[in-house]
């Protein structure tokens, strides 16, 4: 008898395999980091092939260990957004490397596109700004940079997608080109409003129709695996974007709920309900997820870096050994010493949208230690949040008075204090962190009746620990002028004076 749903949870850094039983628990987990790629200055890649072979990897592993193909009643997905891969049908083999949702080398066609006056349309149709961490940017770059690459895709010979439609392709041995309506939304080429590839948007990045995979709802079933790569045909259901299924699987069901994924990038997203709601904060509009013809629209704030942040302070500074570290060594000091860092690795996303701003650590004195920079690298990832959820109110006119909060770097209870401070809020961590998973394995759960309805899922969802405000105003206005002030420093260091 089928007992668990395996989430396929393909990230940024590294691929998972998670198993849920039917009360929403976690049975067994396995994880395979793989190569990120930096080929120049601002380039992020990664190698299709790498993301494929750990991914099954992880997913072989995590079948066995729940006994066999047999106790598996589906797979979902759920993935890394905007990044873009291109290979050929026939073959099955990429024409480059994939190009990762954080890469900016589609920064200056993305201006071009702005000086030909074309936000408007494209917010209209889309909901995102212009920028190059989309994906239509990135499927020109390489129609344009391959020999041969256009033509090919003008004769059908070629298909595009993100990395949940790559997984699908290889898991039904090519037999299915298919995403979801979430990661269309992402694309800058899917109209939101009435769900369906825009012509218009492809004539301006002249990106050939024939490419683009069929659009499903989110909790469709989408196909069955090859025996091949897994040894069994199983049901393949539920496709979500990482960040619309950690909203679903907080249980963010009503218009006004709010969650922060503390992955990789901070990914901020509200359920707005049944209408798209036009941002004039710079927040994207996005469809939350789509269950059969009934869609859920949100506003999200992207912040590019966040947990990478943590990792640039074990890889490149080498000041810590483990993200673990961070809490113990923040709190030896009372505060962060008047150093404050501005995260602009790849750019600033929500809302400032500045591809050129860079990071930096500023107000450093003879005083500053590491415990400093630190604390400033975690308050960094709580003022960016700050800065989101402030746009969000003034968006939707709905005050937020507390915010569910997922992701690895929520172990850190001094971050989450931070947060809750800064937004005077409440901060809701729940029993289980990997939600993003989570909310894959419902919507698969959902299509295939291993679930009977969202009412069942909805009595699964349990909290951890809240955290409420513990700071002085004047303490808090203190450290948001900084912040702002810091933020100005950083803003357009790459344009020219």
């Amino acid at each position: 008898m089928s007992q668990y749903v395996i989430s396929l949870d393909q990230g940024t850094t590294s691929s998972r395999a998670i198993a849920f039983d039917k009360r929403g628990n976690i049975v067994a987990s396995a994880q395979e980091e793989f190569p990120q790629i930096y080929p120049e200055l601002g380039w992020v890649e990664h190698n299709p092939q790498d993301i494929w072979q750990s991914q099954i990897k992880v997913t072989k592993d995590v079948m066995r260990e729940v006994g066999g193909p047999e106790k598996v009643s589906s797979l979902g997905i759920t993935n890394q957004r905007e990044t873009t891969v291109i290979w050929e049908k026939a073959s099955g083999k990429p024409i480059y490397n994939a190009i990762v949702w954080q890469d900016r080398r589609t920064a200056d066609f993305c201006d071009e596109l702005k000086q030909r006056g074309l936000e408007n349309t494209i917010r209209e149709k889309t909901g995102l700004v212009i920028d190059a961490y989309f994906s239509a940017s990135k499927i020109r770059w390489i129609l344009n940079a391959i020999p041969g690459a256009m033509e090919k895709a003008q004769k059908g010979e070629l298909g595009f997608g993100t990395m949940d439609c790559w997984l699908l392709w290889n898991l039904t041995g090519g037999k299915v080109h298919s995403t979801d309506a979430t990661n269309a939304s992402r694309t800058m080429l899917y109209n939101i409003h009435n769900h369906s590839w825009d012509d218009e948007l492809l004539e301006i990045f002249d990106i050939p129709k024939s490419i683009l995979p069929e659009v499903q709802p989110s909790n469709a079933i989408f196909g069955k695996t090859s025996q091949e790569d897994l040894g069994a045909s199983i049901t393949i259901a539920g496709i979500a974007g990482d960040q619309h299924a950690a909203l679903f699987g907080q249980m963010c069901l009503d218009p006004g709920s709010v969650k922060n994924t503390y992955g990789t990038g901070c990914f901020l997203m509200m359920n707005t309900g049944s209408k798209p709601i036009q941002s004039g904060n710079n927040l994207v509009t996005t469809i939350g997820w789509q269950i059969d013809k009934e869609t859920t629209y949100a506003l999200e704030g992207s912040i590019f870096v966040a947990g990478a942040l943590i990792q640039w302070l074990r890889d490149e500074l080498c000041i810590i050994d483990h993200a673990d570290e961070t809490e113990v060594m923040a709190n030896a000091v009372s505060d962060n010493g008047g150093v404050y860092i501005v995260p602009a690795f790849v750019g600033l996303g929500a809302p400032y949208w500045d591809q050129y701003a860079r990071g930096s650590i500023l107000g450093l004195t003879r005083g500053a230690n590491k415990n400093h920079i630190v604390r400033a690298a975690l308050e960094a990832i709580a003022f960016q949040s700050y800065d989101v959820i402030r746009a969000m109110n003034q968006d939707s006119g709905i005050p937020i008075s507390s915010l569910k909060v997922d992701g690895g770097a929520t172990k850190n209870d001094l971050l989450l204090q931070i947060q809750s401070n800064l937004l005077d809020a409440t901060v809701i961590r729940p029993q289980i962190l990997e939600t993003t998973a989570l909310g894959a394995a419902y919507f698969s759960g959902l299509a295939t009746g291993f679930w009977s309805g969202i009412d069942e899922i909805k009595a699964f969802w349990k909290e951890d620990r809240l955290f409420t405000p513990s700071i002085k105003k004047e303490d808090k206005e203190t450290l948001l002028t900084n912040w702002k002030k810091a933020v100005r420093h950083s803003q357009g260091w790459l344009k020219d004076e």
